[in-house]
């Protein structure tokens, strides 16, 4: 299925008809499968070799995410992860700029809960790599940290931490998340007065224990010989601290069972999530979930949810459902924004279709769209080479099989019926839901 289905999309390539950047890239990878090696100094890569354009796309994961911060220092690890390119060595932040600009390539990065990423989109030609490399390199291995630029992005990110705090939509999330999770690390999120005690001493600490090459995964696709990529991840990971060992996983609080936390708002709608957690990554589950939940919720306007609260009654604006795996039980959502006079009574129809799906699962009609839906639409998920390097990235930081790609439709294609109906029952409980509601409804204006 999987080899059907790039080659499939590479003959419309070649006709002419169809056009965007990286495509190209798609048939390297049904070709030549993900290569994997560690590094003299124990960062793990994978590699997939492309070379239809000259150009090389590489991100490092480590293992350096929100989670692993005290939660008086809430927002620690997104400030070490924006600040690596505030200062290196003895460049600052406007030499590092200007280097990566003559050299053509682009830089990213961000951390969430599980991990923070570094990200390189260059051009393979010589010097323009070697030069992208080695500044990459630096940035890892030697950030500066300069106080003034600390201050600054401080100030910057409690601006906006404060900005934020007023949309329903951040509200819902965080009030969200706590309810689920309670003091576990998923449940926390930075606010101004968390940011405003990160001093330089923390975020040296912390690049020093978790920015280590054990503690990170390589994942590259590109116009470069295996050899070359290797050395690419050589020169990268060799100078990067000695680091820790990976603390362990924060013991999750007993579930919370069914709550309900109803938030006023001026907002003119209501803005509500309905959920529990979910599954970790690599769940044996995974996809039955999957392809049950294209039918819930995650079909877009195919899907339940969408055909019973928008279509059938015109309750809400948008509803939608999925499953977040993470190292954790990440959360399954179901997430709507409806009139405020209208919410409870669209609460009342979420609850019903799910109490309904868990029960019964998808007909078999619903099944079958939903496998042909999914496995027919696998050739977007990969089909530029940013996409792959993202695919690349979660197989490797999650310990998933390096034929993860190239399974995924045929074991999309196995799911029945049964498989469905058991992994909801497995995983999901209607009768044990968390609700928030931000914009609650006022006061008698909509039965409960």
């Amino acid at each position: 299925m999987f080899l059907s289905s790039v080659h499939s999309l590479w003959r419309l390539l070649r006709a002419g008809l169809v056009l965007g950047a990286g495509l190209v890239a798609l048939p390297a990878l049904a070709v030549l499968p993900i290569e994997s090696w560690t590094t003299a100094s124990g960062a793990r890569v994978l590699f997939v070799r492309a070379d239809a354009i000259p150009m090389l796309d590489l991100q490092i994961d480590f293992d350096a995410g929100g989670r692993l911060v005290a939660p008086e220092r809430l927002g620690l690890a997104s400030m070490v992860n924006a600040m690596l390119a505030k200062g290196a060595g003895e460049l600052d932040e406007a030499a590092i700029a200007e280097r990566f600009a003559l050299t053509g390539a682009g830089r990213g990065g961000g951390a969430g809960d599980d991990s923070a990423s570094v990200s390189l989109r260059s051009l393979t030609s010589e010097p323009q790599l070697s030069r992208a490399v080695e500044l990459l390199a630096l940035l890892l291995a030697k950030p500066t940290f300069p106080q003034p630029v600390l201050e600054r992005e401080k100030a910057r990110v409690i601006a906006s931490l404060r900005e934020s705090a007023t949309r329903p939509e951040t509200l819902v999330r965080r009030n969200f998340g706590a309810l689920l999770y309670g003091e576990h690390p998923y449940g926390r999120h930075a606010d101004p007065e968390t940011v405003a005690a990160i001093g330089r001493d923390d975020l040296v600490r912390f690049h020093a224990a978790h920015y280590s090459a054990r503690r990170a995964v390589i994942s590259m696709i590109g116009a470069v010989t295996r050899e070359r990529a290797a050395a690419i991840a050589e020169e990268l990971t060799r100078g990067l601290p000695e680091g820790t060992d990976s603390p362990p996983l924060a013991p999750l609080p007993s579930a919370p069972g069914r709550a309900e936390r109803r938030i006023e708002h001026p907002a003119s709608q209501s803005h509500v999530l309905v959920g529990q957690r979910g599954i970790a990554r690599g769940d044996p589950d995974f996809f039955a979930l999957t392809v049950g939940n294209y039918v819930l919720g995650g079909g877009g306007f195919v899907s339940r949810l969408y055909g019973e609260v928008r279509e059938k009654r015109g309750l809400v604006y948008s509803v939608s459902s999925y499953f977040s795996p993470q190292i954790q039980p990440g959360p399954f959502v179901i997430g709507l924004q409806t009139r405020k006079d209208q919410a409870d009574q669209a609460l009342g129809v979420v609850r019903e279709v799910l109490e309904r799906f868990v029960r019964e699962g998808p007909t078999t009609e619903e099944l079958a769209a939903a496998k042909s839906n999914l496995i027919g639409g696998f050739a977007l998920r990969i089909d530029s080479n940013g996409k792959i390097l993202s695919q690349l990235s979660a197989i490797g930081f999650y310990g998933l099989p390096l034929d993860w790609l190239e399974r995924w439709t045929d074991r999309v294609a196995a799911v029945t019926l049964d498989d469905v109906r058991a992994a909801f029952e497995r995983h999901i409980r209607p009768e044990a839901m968390v609700t928030v509601v931000v914009g609650a409804p006022p006061a008698g204006a909509s039965a409960r």
